[in-house]
């Protein structure tokens, strides 16, 4: 296949959401524009059923990979996701049974089907590391471990804070960077992209493709979506935008973000101009609104945002309370019994602290009494997108 060598679109896909390129954006570019086809992946661990938004915005920056005509591999790490990515955690994940791994992943193929092209002249390659992860004898391992050194394993922040808060520090967490680190050799690409917090493990797949190939691979790494916190929008941090959430959902929760997550949000998740900051910054609403649309449907489609704004313009701008709602039949009818079962509160006490804060109604007025007893046919709402009725 015929590769594009269009100045711009090489631009956009160096610099659009890009925090770093190694060894230089320089190199890269220069790959670019020589029409060699390149190969590339990008890795998913299926550790839940779903794929979110962070994922999302990799899946972008490889289709423009795959409209310049590089070949494209979306990796499943069945394998990986068993031993768990160890990256910004204060304590080591919970393992996974292989079983549980290929569940969660069951629906990546589709939900990744709406960014990602697999059919046509130039279509994404799906594969499992566990293809070859798995073959690995001990003296492989030993081989691969000779090549990385301690001191190197343990520059990584998350190791160091656990060493000084005297947390464990497991010899299994130490396999993971270097098995993703063999993806790149075991496929034999000529570059990644991932997150910048995936730096570290995309880095040592570039040591070993240098070490056991003699090869320079490139590393592509993107700016995180984080909320105004500084955290990242994730499952971990319990703010996910998933890939399967319904138009109503995905519409709302990026209205729901912080003004000042915006032109992030179109540079990171959206294909439409990115907005100057300034601008942004006298009609904040008016610019969700658009980011909101363009987020739902740059992931669910044209369809799905139209039914997305219609619903939040209905639902919140008229506040209307929905024509549907879910139901619920509590074992008690206190107020916190109903928000905890109705799972529009995490727990007990998320559910007084919401109702301290005035954020909960019953029959469209607000409450503020902890006690408050409910009654079938109530309408319980919390801020002004999650409604249940009481049965």
């Amino acid at each position: 296949m015929k590769v594009s060598i269009d100045e711009k679109k090489i631009n956009e896909l160096l610099t659009r959401g890009v925090e770093n390129v190694y060894p230089t954006r320089e190199f890269l570019e220069k790959r670019l524009k020589s029409g060699e086809r390149l190969t590339l992946y990008t890795g998913y661990d299926p550790t839940a059923l779903t794929l979110h938004i962070g994922h999302g915005i990799t899946m972008m920056k490889l289709r423009q990979f795959q409209d310049l005509g590089h070949k494209v591999v979306m990796l499943i790490g069945d394998f990986t996701g068993m031993i768990g990515d160890p990256t910004d955690k204060t304590s080591a994940r919970q393992q996974l049974t292989r079983k549980q791994v290929l569940q969660n992943c069951k629906e990546y193929k589709k939900q990744a089907s709406a960014i990602l092209n697999f059919g046509g002249k130039n279509p994404v390659q799906l594969k499992y590391n566990s293809k070859w992860l798995s073959k690995l004898k001990f003296a492989d391992i030993l081989e691969l471990s000779s090549l990385v050194t301690v001191q190197r394993m343990i520059e990584r922040d998350m190791f160091q804070e656990r060493i000084k808060s005297e947390k464990p520090v497991y010899l299994h967490e130490f396999m993971y960077p270097l098995m993703q680190g063999y993806d790149s050799v075991a496929m034999d690409v000529d570059g990644e992209v991932g997150g910048n917090d995936q730096t570290f493990n995309m880095l040592m797949g570039r040591d070993l493709m240098m070490s056991m190939k003699h090869k320079e691979k490139f590393v592509l790494t993107m700016k995180l979506l984080t909320d105004n916190t500084g955290k990242k929008m994730g499952k971990s941090e319990g703010n996910m935008i998933a890939l399967s959430d319904t138009p109503e959902d995905m519409f709302g929760k990026v209205m729901s973000w912080s003004d000042d997550m915006i032109v992030r949000g179109f540079e990171l998740c959206a294909r439409a101009d990115v907005p100057n900051a300034g601008t942004v910054a006298q009609e904040p609403m008016k610019y969700k609104k658009m980011l909101a649309y363009e987020v739902t449907k740059n992931f669910l489609g044209e369809k799905a945002a139209e039914i997305g704004r219609a619903n939040f313009e209905k639902v919140h701008q008229s506040k209307d309370r929905p024509d549907e709602m879910p139901e619920i039949k509590p074992s008690a009818y206190d107020i916190v019994t109903v928000l905890v079962e109705s799972k529009i509160c995490a727990s007990r006490t998320d559910a007084r602290r919401q109702i301290a804060q005035a954020a909960v109604k019953v029959n469209g007025e607000k409450i503020n009494w902890v006690g408050l007893m409910v009654k079938p046919g109530d309408i319980i709402q919390k801020g002004n997108r999650f409604f249940v009725k009481v049965k």
